[in-house]
Parts: structure tokens; C-alpha cells; sequence
């Protein structure tokens, strides 16, 4: 994790091989999904959510995940994530090599009865006993174990979701021993003053170093505006799907995750750096394309292309010749 963020600013985590395909009706064939992890990575992508350990007869479009993720091992410079229901689902992906686990505690206990079939304090069991098993591993091949906080502005299931309780299960989590807690818009509810003022409370109960990124999705066209507060409030790592792919199977109407396209180039044009090549990124989407051809892609960038004269600088940002 600590050599993650040399020679960027910014953290793009690409989740569409996990949040992607578990919202599709298609199941991408295992050596596309290899071939999609590989390009991106090959493109400059660090971090990918490569799939989620969860029972094959709930989410047959992740049921070769252990596969995925061994494979992903093998890609120099790639850190390798994925998403874990219960402890059982943590046991697989560390057996299988994830350099990351992540295990989503929805503030919404009614989404979480519904995602995960647990109420809070079931969850918060099978965090500990994660926690428990990671201690028993040697230093150098513990997984990083973040307790993502689903729902956190909002759920399509039960309504609003107060502040406070957010504030409370990211105590929760760090006090059982999570590296870390994630926030995620898991309905697509949250506006730019939520992510400020939660973020800026998540800080002062746990500490800046236990939140560093956020899980944002398009589904009422606020994502990239949320991106600036997540930024001005100073988050450094965003989570996004190539060709806006995804959302939550067991939250109603939450379509829509960010569009890694759209993410690059919003943030090379501002000359913040991502280490991630837009022209190769864009060739990707061929891939998602042939492999699961009824499904839609989306993208405000591949479609209009990049502005005449645009040159992106990979490791120092883009633009039009700024200086001239």
C-alpha cells in the first residue's frame, strides 16, 4: 500500500470487474475479464476490484473470482482488490492472494439484511473474526482490510441516513481493527455538501489516515460534481467503472457508477496526476464491448473524443500547452 501513490496525486481504483459485472444481466467469459484486467493495468490503472468472494448461486458473474485474482497477482505494480460478504468470503480471497479486502457494513440495516442477509452487530462479528485471522498472517502478506461503509448518504430501502450513525460504524470498524473505513453512495443520494461535512466528521472521530477514499455513483448525474467536494475536501482516492457500468443488485434504481473515462480526463485536464494513458483507457472499452455485447456502455468522453490540440501528460497532467 505505501508505494501505491508514488508519482500520482490521485488514486483511481477501478471497480468495474466487481460493482460492474455483479449488476448485469452478462457473465463476462474468464479470459476477458483477464484480458480487461490486464489492459487497464497495462494503461496505468494501479488498483482494480477484480471481483467479489461471494456464493456463485447469488452472483453467478463473479463465480470465478479466486481465479481472477491469481491471475491478477501475477500483473507487476497491480494492487489487487476485492470486495468480501463474511468471513468465509475473507478466508478465499486471502488464500487466493488479494493485496486488499474490502467487507461493506451498509449504515442502512434494512439494505443490510437485504445485501448481505446480517444485521450490524452480525457484521460487525465477521469483522472481527477477519480481523483475527489477518493477525495470524506474517507481516509482509497481510492483506489490507477496509470496512466499507455502504449507504452512507442515503438508502433506496429505508430513506435517510442520519450522519451520526455513519460516524458511529466507522468507529465501530476502527476500534475492531480495520485498516481503514471506505464511504460509498451505494443509492447515488449524495450531494457535494454530504461528502464534506461527512468526510470532515469520519476525520474527527477516526482519524484523517483511516479514510482516504470514497465510492460515488452517477445515478442522478451528481458523480463528477461530488468528485470536486471529495477533492476539495481532500480525498486522494476515487473509485470508478470503465464505461459506467454497475450498481447495486439489492438497492433498487442505484444505477450508474462513475465513468473511469470521464474521471481521467476531468482530472489530467486539471493537471493532477493518475498515471493512467486516457488514449489506451479508451481502447479498453473494446474488450467490454465484444465480451458482453447487450450490455450498454457509457461516457461523455469517448463520445465527443478529446478537445482538439489536447495533450495528455500521463505523469504530469494535460492540457492545451499551458505557458504558450
Amino acid at each position: 500500500m505505501t508505494d501505491i501513490m508514488d508519482g500520482i496525486d490521485i488514486l483511481i481504483s477501478e471497480v468495474g470487474p466487481r460493482d460492474g459485472l455483479q449488476s448485469v444481466d452478462s457473465i463476462m467469459p474468464t479470459d476477458a475479464k483477464k484480458a480487461w484486467i490486464k489492459a487497464e493495468a497495462d494503461a496505468g490503472v494501479r488498483e482494480i476490484e477484480v471481483g467479489s468472494f461471494v456464493p456463485p448461486k447469488l452472483l453467478p458473474q463473479l463465480a470465478d473470482t479466486g481465479e481472477i485474482v491469481e491471475y491478477a497477482r501475477t500483473i507487476p505494480g497491480l494492487q489487487v482488490a476485492a470486495l468480501v460478504p463474511n468471513f468465509k468470503g475473507a478466508e478465499n480471497a486471502i488464500k487466493a492472494g488479494a493485496h486488499k479486502i474490502t467487507l461493506p457494513l451498509s449504515v442502512s440495516e434494512t439494505h443490510s439484511q437485504a445485501n448481505l442477509r446480517k444485521t450490524h452487530a452480525q457484521v460487525l462479528e465477521e469483522v472481527e473474526k477477519i480481523v483475527a485471522l489477518i493477525k495470524t498472517i506474517p507481516e509482509g502478506d497481510k492483506p489490507h482490510f477496509e470496512g466499507g461503509l455502504s449507504t452512507a448518504f442515503g438508502c433506496t430501502l429505508e430513506g435517510h441516513v442520519s450522519q451520526s450513525k455513519v460516524i458511529e460504524m466507522a468507529e465501530k470498524l476502527v476500534a475492531l481493527g480495520c485498516d481503514e473505513v471506505g464511504l460509498a453512495d451505494t443509492t447515488g443520494y449524495a450531494n457535494p455538501v454530504q461528502v464534506k461535512e461527512l468526510v470532515i466528521g469520519i476525520w474527527a472521530a477516526v482519524g484523517r489516515d483511516k479514510l482516504t477514499g470514497i465510492h460515488l455513483h452517477n445515478t442522478r448525474g451528481q458523480g463528477l460534481a461530488n468528485v470536486m467536494a471529495a477533492l476539495d475536501v481532500g480525498l486522494d482516492t476515487l473509485d470508478s467503472s470503465l464505461g459506467g457500468i454497475g450498481g447495486c443488485p439489492f438497492a433498487p434504481g442505484a444505477s450508474g457508477n462513475i465513468i473511469t473515462e470521464d474521471l481521467v480526463f476531468l482530472l489530467d485536464s486539471m493537471g493532477l496526476k493518475t498515471g493512467i494513458d486516457l488514449e489506451k483507457l479508451l481502447a479498453v472499452r473494446s474488450t467490454l464491448a465484444e465480451a458482453i455485447p447487450k450490455e450498454a456502455l457509457y461516457g461523455f468522453t469517448p463520445d465527443a473524443g478529446l478537445p482538439k490540440g489536447y495533450v495528455q501528460m500521463v505523469n504530469g497532467g494535460a492540457g492545451w500547452g499551458r505557458g504558450d
